[in-house]
């Protein structure tokens, strides 16, 4: 016991450096260029904000108190993490190199699904997808079904900012919260990181923010139930997920903010049919993992999802969820490239998986057209070296890497037939740590939307790295810290 405590000890202080660097992630980029819509009215008060070490420690704490049993799994659970990752660059180019076949189920036919099906991913569901490019495409969206919404309102998001857009989408959630219920769900660590810096873009003169954008949403005679996600060894969820009536919803990359609406280039998913019975349940767990019963609530018994044989797209949702030992998202990534045969293409903020990038290089090797878009610069410093470092790997393999001029937020790939978009970065923290949720499909007007709408606009829009590009010092110290991020 006194060497797990001690184990346990250590991985929280390397977690709390390596997450602490990281939070910068989903902070304010370049400047796009159009004005907002002010709040529909001024916060009651405006003090200082939250201090992000009291949010750690309340965060800690608190999960010690409320979630004993989880809290200590998951350092047990992160502390093994850690320590693989340290050797993860070892290991999977044996990996890469010889579990590809020509006999290999091609990504977007039956065979590979059934493939996905074998390797013990969640089963597809039916249902029907949207894009939404940008923040005014999903924002205009998400306001109409905010409006329109009859029964209910269930909103997740990692950051709920304090920022004008943040407080006008609290003023929505508040009013409707007056005639139906409106449960919202943000990470505490995430948000409280947001508040303490200012967007790229200027807030407007007259604008005051309140000091907490989660007393503002329960203030005074607020209806709205608000639950904050706890962060035990500063884990967070990373999800984004928004749920009208249990008949749509939202997922993606996007959170609520200026960022969102008008800083960044980013995507969002709406779905239809019986996909949102399954999200909907997905939310209801999370609701209960977060509440005061704590690990009581894990005992509790979870109503079974009866799904209704209806026509649509089948859907296949992936978590990330180290709770729960769940790694769908880069075990389904992992077997699309290594099954593809023609096409790679990749849009990511941060790049810093050596499983990933070993996997990429082995299908350049193979003759496949693998592409990548980075950011040209990226919102903070320690992964923008690391995009960099993982680019120069790539373009010495012969992936070719693009540069968006902008920030790009989005988070995509296709291979061959099949793609897979959501919250998940192609990262240590995405693909092992943090709670992601994303959606793949192999349905060809899908797919071949996606490449239209997506890639092949950004492709045009980005410059084209060459390796004489990238100057970097120190970069084998720079790679050992990303890993871990």
């Amino acid at each position: 016991m006194r060497r797990h405590l001690l184990y346990l000890s250590g991985t929280a202080l390397l977690q709390a450096t390596l997450s602490l660097a990281a939070f910068g992630e989903e902070r304010a980029g370049n400047h796009i260029a159009d004005k907002a819509s002010p709040p529909l009215h001024e916060p009651e008060n405006a003090t200082l904000p939250r201090p992000l070490l009291k949010t750690a420690f309340r965060s800690t704490v608190g999960s010690i108190i409320r979630h004993p049993l989880t809290t200590y799994h998951l350092g047990i659970t992160l502390s093994r993490r850690r320590g693989a990752t340290l050797f993860d660059n070892n290991l999977p180019t044996l990996q890469a190199a010889q579990l590809f076949s020509e006999q290999a189920p091609r990504p977007g036919s039956p065979e590979f699904e059934l493939h996905l099906d074998r390797a013990g991913l969640p089963d597809r569901i039916p249902g029907e997808l949207n894009y939404h490019i940008g923040g005014r495409e999903f924002f205009t969206a998400f306001e109409k079904e905010l409006a329109e919404a009859n029964l209910s309102i269930d909103s997740q998001v990692y950051i709920f900012d304090n920022d004008d857009i943040g407080v006008r989408y609290a003023n929505l959630l508040r009013a409707r919260a007056e005639e139906i219920p409106v449960r919202i769900i943000f990470d505490d660590l995430g948000s409280t990181m947001a508040h303490g810096k200012h967007p790229s873009s200027d807030l407007p003169q007259d604008f005051i923010q309140p000091a907490d954008i989660g007393a503002y949403l329960i203030e005074g005679k607020s209806n709205v139930l608000l639950r904050e996600t706890l962060n035990p060894w500063l884990i967070t969820d990373h999800t984004k997920l928004h749920i009208f009536d249990r008949k749509v919803a939202f997922l993606g990359g996007m959170n609520l903010g200026r960022e969102s609406r008008y800083e960044w280039h980013d995507l969002m998913v709406s779905v239809k049919g019986p996909v949102v019975d399954a999200l909907s349940s997905d939310y209801d767990q999370t609701w209960r993992r977060n509440g005061p019963l704590g690990d009581f609530a894990l005992f509790l018994r979870q109503k079974d999802i009866q799904l209704e044989e209806e026509p649509g797209t089948p859907l296949r949702l992936l978590r990330t969820d180290i709770l729960t030992a769940r790694n769908e998202i880069v075990l389904a990534m992992q077997q699309a490239i290594r099954c593809a045969r023609d096409r790679v293409w990749i849009e990511t903020p941060y790049f810093s998986s050596d499983i990933i990038e070993t996997e990429l290089k082995a299908a350049a090797t193979r003759g496949v057209d693998v592409r990548v878009i980075l950011p040209g610069k990226a919102n903070h410093q320690i992964m923008n070296a690391g995009n960099s470092v993982t680019a120069r790997n790539l373009l010495s393999a012969g992936v070719r890497v693009y540069q968006y001029p902008e920030m790009t937020h989005l988070k995509a790939m296709v291979c061959d037939g099949w793609a897979t978009v959501g919250s998940a970065n192609l990262d240590t923290i995405s693909l092992y740590i943090n709670r992601e949720l994303n959606v793949s499909f192999s349905e060809f007007k899908l797919v071949s939307e996606l490449i239209d709408r997506v890639f092949e606009p950004d492709f045009q829009t980005s410059s084209p790295l060459a390796i004489d590009d990238i100057d970097l010092k120190f970069a084998p110290l720079i790679e050992s810290i990303t890993d871990q991020l």
